[in-house]
């Protein structure tokens, strides 16, 4: 038997576990506890809906749970099996206690479509457990077997499922359609001797750490909360003291965010939102997870571990490592406290550093006429600087003729002598499926993550940009703000510039926008230099450095303004950002021929 480690099965997931090499038949993918857990779900949702399949199973007890499925699971289980590889009638001859299942083969058929459905239905983890071979880590013997084994998988299920079909209907379909039935996130995990602190951190060595993934899109999640709310607090007391956590139910996903080594610790109940971590973030290398990390979170630690706060941050001057953690609860099943708790702690060690960060977007603009140009877009969630880049794109035909994205969320900024250079943190982005143009997200479906894309806010996460970009620091020729709550008029045009970095200052500061539900913040808010995670938190920090850059931004000739994106007024969420970027391109060339 492949699977060594018990099966989990939630609600809304299976993971499974491998070991040793993939099943070879595929009647094997029935002969285990997890085939039957399934099929005792399967049987509750159809006494859920009053389904009619139910009179199949009327003559076997079908009561049970995901832990004692019933008989009826059992036998539908070992049924299946032996309709692999015979007809129904063969089926009853060889296992006659199975008889009265198949009073009508082609209700059973009709059952068969249901179950593959409600499998495909489940967020479906595999996960290979790596062996001493497999740390040949830019190899490509490191990598294959995991692969194919993945693939080997996906193949027995469906051919399981097609010849299971073909003996219950007498003919083979005419129509194949190649759907994802195997898994559809997997990983290899292994424990990596990193370089540990010891102290309250030395339990954490024992948790796995993932090496490799494979997704098969499109992969759609449905967390159970479609926003974030509360506020990350910076605690003086390292959140790992006193904690105890079970290193058997834990796992590790070591990221670079920007050039910043991140330990991420989850609790494997938050494996969906922790898995989308790597279409944002670049996973770390065999030897990269080794390193001592500049930051780490853990996210799921015990309700009540951190007093009434469900979201803190600590830096441990000593060991030189900011420290954050997220309370398990329901209330917290939303990829944005992964993604924000995340930055907080990258924020927070660039101030220490001298960088600012910027909570913003930027693009690097290569135009059909003029120089290159490395514009950033500031402003909190809902503002419009994401939707502004996307709406670049949709001009770049016209307009450019590249366009590479530095960062689409947080970047950070350095001051040097010849001017301001920009750094990012993520290879990808987490953006609404509502203010994207119509059809974009959807037109990436072999890269994305669809997270409730049935619900308000709902969200995407898509790969954009390749790790070595946003780390070589790119040149910045612009600074906005993006004020999603002002229409245009002739005293508030859609683009304008300040002269005095103190004009700056104020308006960067204030850091209004329209909420857009993308919190739990409602109506028109401020934000503390639109960035809620890390500056506000630490103006002590934050303060000299705002005024130091402004300042620096002056002296290099680099423009500081405002762009009016109207992403919060009703009717312009689409309109607003693309005459943004239409302003942006005009106003850049209208420069390059005075310049040129």
């Amino acid at each position: 038997m492949p699977w060594n480690l018990p099966g989990e099965i939630t609600d809304r997931s299976v993971t499974i576990y491998m070991t040793g090499a993939v099943c070879t038949q595929p009647a094997q993918i029935l002969q285990t506890d997890q085939a039957v857990k399934v099929i005792q779900s399967f049987i509750d949702n159809l006494r859920e809906r009053g389904s009619e399949h139910l009179e199949v199973f009327e003559a076997l007890p079908s009561e049970g749970d995901r832990e004692t499925p019933s008989v009826a699971a059992q036998k539908f289980a070992q049924l299946l099996a032996l309709l692999v590889d015979m007809t129904p009638e063969d089926a009853s001859v060889r296992a006659p206690d199975c008889k009265v299942l198949l009073k009508d083969p082609m209700a059973v058929a009709e059952i068969v479509e249901d179950l593959y459905d409600h499998w495909r239905a489940y967020e479906r983890y595999l996960m290979f457990e790596a062996s001493a071979d497999d740390s040949r880590d830019s190899s490509v013997e490191g990598h294959m077997p995991f692969i194919y084994n993945n693939q080997d998988l996906t193949s027995l299920i469906r051919e399981a499922y097609r010849r299971i079909e073909r003996n219950l209907r007498g003919h083979w379909p005419r129509v194949y359609r190649q759907t994802p039935g195997g898994a559809n996130m997997s990983l290899l995990i292994e424990q990596i001797n990193w370089d540990c602190p010891g102290g309250p951190y030395e339990q954490l060595k024992q948790i796995r750490m993932v090496r490799l993934a494979l997704l098969v899109p499109p992969v759609i999640l449905y967390p159970r909360r479609n926003y974030r709310q509360g506020r990350f607090v910076e605690v003086d007391v390292n959140p790992l003291d006193g904690l105890t956590i079970d290193p058997a139910k834990w796992f590790c996903i070591p990221v670079r965010v920007g050039e910043l080594y991140f330990h991420v610790y989850f609790d494997r109940e938050y494996l969906s939102l922790a898995v989308s971590l790597v279409n944002l973030f670049e996973l770390s290398g065999h030897d990269e997870a080794r390193v001592r990390p500049d930051g780490i979170l853990v996210f799921g630690v015990p309700d009540g571990h951190m007093g009434h706060e469900m979201t803190v941050f600590h830096v441990d001057e000593e060991r030189d490592i900011a420290v954050g953690a997220v309370v398990k609860s329901e209330e917290v099943d939303y990829f944005g406290y992964f993604k924000k708790m995340v930055l907080t702690l990258h924020n927070t060690i660039m101030m220490r550093r001298g960088r600012l960060p910027v909570h913003g977007a930027m693009v690097q603009l290569r135009l059909r006429e003029g120089p290159e140009q490395g514009i950033v877009i500031v402003g909190d969630s809902g503002a419009g600087k994401s939707e502004t880049i996307e709406a670049f794109r949709v001009l770049a035909e016209d307009w450019i003729s590249d366009m590479t994205i530095i960062f689409d969320d947080m970047g950070s900024l350095s001051l040097t002598d010849d001017g301001i250079l920009g750094y990012g943190t993520e290879i990808g982005a987490f953006v609404r499926l509502d203010d994207l143009e119509p059809g974009y997200a959807f037109g990436r479906f072999d890269r994305s993550i669809f997270m409730n894309p049935q619900r308000r806010n709902a969200r995407v996460v898509i790969p954009i940009t390749d790790y070595a970009r946003i780390v070589e620091g790119t040149p910045v020729s612009m600074i906005l703000y993006a004020n999603n709550y002002e229409p245009v008029t002739e005293s508030t045009p859609i683009f304008e510039f300040f002269r005095r970095p103190e004009q700056a200052l104020e308006v960067f500061g204030a850091g209004a926008r329209a909420a857009k539900g993308t919190t739990d913040e409602r109506g028109l808010v401020h934000t503390y230099f639109a960035n809620p995670f890390g500056p506000a938190q630490l103006p002590e920090l934050h303060d000299p450095l705002a005024e130091k850059y402004f300042t620096g931004a002056v002296e290099a000739d680099i423009p500081v303004g405002q762009i009016r994106t109207r992403l919060g007024i009703e009717g312009k969420e689409a309109d607003g950002p693309r005459e943004a970027a239409e302003a942006i391109f005009r106003h850049l060339v209208r420069q390059a021929k005075r310049e040129g």
